[in-house]
C-alpha cells in the first residue's frame, strides 16, 4: 500500500532534506525511524519538495510503499517514537496507489519570517532571518508584483540548481508585518534552487532603501545571477508545503503552521 506522511521538522540541525552520505539529513532520520518501526530493512521515501541546510519544513510531504500495515494514527505515533525532538511526523493518509508527492502537487508555498531590529536573534536564533536597518512596505509590494507570473527566473537561480527550466510560474507574493517580525509568503508551481533567498536578498534591498523598486524588473530581465543580491540566510525560510487537489483529501495545513508571526 501507498503511504502518505506529512512531516515537519527544524531545518537548523541538518544538512537539508535529502539523503546524503552524512547520514545528517531529514529524510535519513525519517527512512531510519519508517523502517525502525515497522521491523522492514529499508523503507525509501520521495518528498514534494527538497529543502536546504537551515531550511525548516511545517508540511514536507512524502510518499513511501510498504507491505505492512498499520493504522494510520499508529504511523504517525510510531514513527516519531524513533525520531529525533527536531522531525516529527503531523498525520498519515492510506493514498491511492497513483498519489505522487511531488508530481501530484499543483503548487507549492513557502514562507520568510523576518525579524526587523538593531539587535540579532536570540531565543529566535537560527527560526528568523535578520535586518537592522527599517524596511519599507510599499516600495517591496511594487517590486514583488513585478515577479509574479510567468517568468524566467534565472537571475534568481543558484548555480548548482538542477532545474530543466528557469521558466517558473509564481502565483502570489505576499508581505505583510506584525510588530517587529516581516512574513513574505511565495506560492508557485515550483522553485528554483535557492530562487526564494535570492528574491529575499533583492526585496531587502528595495524595502532598506539601497535600491528602488524599479530594480527587481531590470534583475529579471536580465536573466542574469550576477544582477541580483547575494543569497539571504535559510535560517527565517520556512516550506509550508504542496497543494494537492481536494479531491485526494490530504491537509492543507498542520498545527505547525499556526505559531508563526
Amino acid at each position: 500500500m501507498r503511504i502518505a506522511l506529512g512531516v515537519s521538522y527544524n531545518g537548523r540541525a541538518y544538512d537539508g532534506w535529502q539523503s546524503q552520505p552524512s547520514g545528517r539529513t531529514v529524510q535519513d532520520h525519517l527512512e531510519s525511524a519508517l523502517a525502525r518501526f515497522s521491523a522492514q530493512d529499508t523503507v525509501k521515501t520521495l518528498c514534494a519538495g527538497r529543502t536546504d541546510a537551515g531550511v525548516h519544513g511545517l508540511m514536507q510531504v512524502v510518499h513511501f510503499d510498504t507491505p505492512v500495515e498499520r493504522a494510520e494514527n499508529a504511523w504517525v505515533r510510531g514513527t516519531n517514537s524513533f525520531l529525533p525532538d527536531t522531525i516529527a511526523v503531523q498525520w498519515a493518509r492510506t493514498a491511492a496507489a497513483s498519489f505522487h508527492a511531488r508530481a501530484s502537487a499543483r503548487s507549492r508555498r513557502y514562507a520568510y519570517i523576518l525579524l526587523e531590529s538593531p539587535v540579532r536573534p536570540s531565543v529566535d536564533a537560527g527560526q528568523v532571518g535578520w535586518v537592522f536597518r527599517p524596511l519599507s512596505l510599499e516600495p517591496m509590494v511594487e517590486a514583488a508584483q513585478a515577479l509574479v507570473g510567468e517568468h524566467d527566473f534565472t537571475s534568481f537561480r543558484a548555480a548548482q540548481c538542477q532545474a530543466h527550466s528557469p521558466i517558473k510560474h509564481l502565483l502570489r507574493l505576499d508581505i505583510a508585518r506584525r510588530g517587529h517580525y516581516w512574513r513574505f509568503e511565495f506560492e508557485a508551481s515550483a522553485f528554483l534552487h535557492h530562487m526564494i533567498r535570492n528574491i529575499m536578498g533583492c526585496l531587502i534591498a528595495i524595502g532598506s532603501g539601497n535600491r528602488p523598486a524599479s530594480w527587481m524588473t531590470e534583475v529579471l530581465q536580465a536573466r542574469n545571477r550576477d544582477a541580483a543580491a547575494p543569497t539571504f540566510s535559510p535560517d527565517g525560510l520556512y516550506f509550508l508545503g504542496p497543494v494537492y487537489d481536494a479531491a485526494l483529501g490530504l491537509p492543507q495545513r498542520t498545527p505547525a503552521f499556526d505559531w508563526l508571526p
